[in-house]
């Protein structure tokens, strides 16, 4: 029999995958690497090529970013942020998940659905309505805090952050919960653990992929969010995504380029960082879910 020369079909889905994919990773790395590289290039070099290797390193465009733009404040207040909101977060999903998805009780349908409900409210809609709704909060409490408790309270953001990803975190989270088998909860009663400890000591240790996925996707917004850092935070505490359009536009407006990327840079490092280091954690929740025992 003659062999067939021809490329198979199975062939050309793979190199066109491979295309793509190869593609994707270029269109991603390039601009990043683009970034990296200018925001060590001095000022004068902006005015040849872009794509043209720095002469050396100028690291004046992180101290002036740093110091005169107050991105160093701005990095400590959106980590002040992202820290509380996922702690309060965790703290209120995780439980609230566990209980939606192992256990009946008059009205758990009917919290499920508010959950579900939840998933379909875009942040942008409400804005207004939650910066309304603090400052008549603050107008009851003028007497006690002359300058007001809710707006400009990095606190309060963080607590308005982690309640907006509420919905999606513990859908997320019950439907992990659901995948578990109920023998572990089984053996650990038998043992005379009682719910709360079979909770904490088997069923959320058992969730940590599925906890790692929801931390990294939940940093990921709340480091990046803008609007309602923007209309809570009027005064002159910023985070950083608020911070860094104000650093560019001055910096656009004075043709003083290298501190706007350097601004960039501090943006995007930490998240940069973050993934690196949960990267074989995200994998794992990923994949763990669709594993059969």
């Amino acid at each position: 029999m003659k062999k067939n020369k021809g490329i198979s079909t199975e062939k050309l889905v793979k190199l066109f995958i491979y295309v793509v994919l190869i593609g994707l990773a270029i269109a991603i790395i390039v601009p990043v690497a683009w970034i990296f590289t200018a925001s060590i290039k001095e000022n004068s070099e902006f005015y040849g090529t872009p794509w043209s290797i720095p002469d050396g390193f100028y690291f004046q465009n992180f101290v002036e970013a740093f110091i005169q733009a107050n991105m160093g404040e701005y990095l400590l207040n959106s980590v002040i942020v992202t820290g509380v909101a996922l702690i309060v977060l965790i703290a209120v999903a995780l439980p609230a998940a566990y209980v939606l998805s192992r256990f009946q009780f008059p009205g758990s349908g009917l919290l499920n659905s508010f959950v579900k409900a939840g998933l379909f409210i875009n942040v942008s809609y409400i804005v207004v309505p939650i910066f309304l709704m603090l400052l008549e909060w603050d107008k009851v409490l003028d007497p006690i805090f002359d300058d007001g408790f809710f707006i400009n309270n990095l606190i309060v953001l963080a607590v308005i952050y982690a309640a907006t990803a509420l919905p999606f975190t513990i859908f997320l989270l019950s439907s992990y919960f659901q995948t578990l088998p109920t023998d572990f909860e089984e053996a650990a009663n038998i043992d005379g653990a009682g719910y709360f400890r079979t909770m904490i000591s088997v069923m959320f240790p058992m969730a940590t992929p599925s906890i790692v996925i929801v931390i990294l996707f939940n940093f990921l917004l709340f480091w990046n969010e803008y609007i309602l850092a923007l209309t809570l935070l009027p005064g002159e505490d910023k985070t950083l995504p608020v911070g860094l359009l104000n650093l560019m536009a001055a910096e656009r407006a004075a043709v003083n380029y290298g501190p706007m990327y350097a601004g960039m840079v501090i943006v995007m490092l930490p998240t940069l960082i973050l993934y690196i280091i949960v990267q074989k954690r995200l994998t794992e929740g990923m994949t763990v879910g669709g594993v059969k025992g």
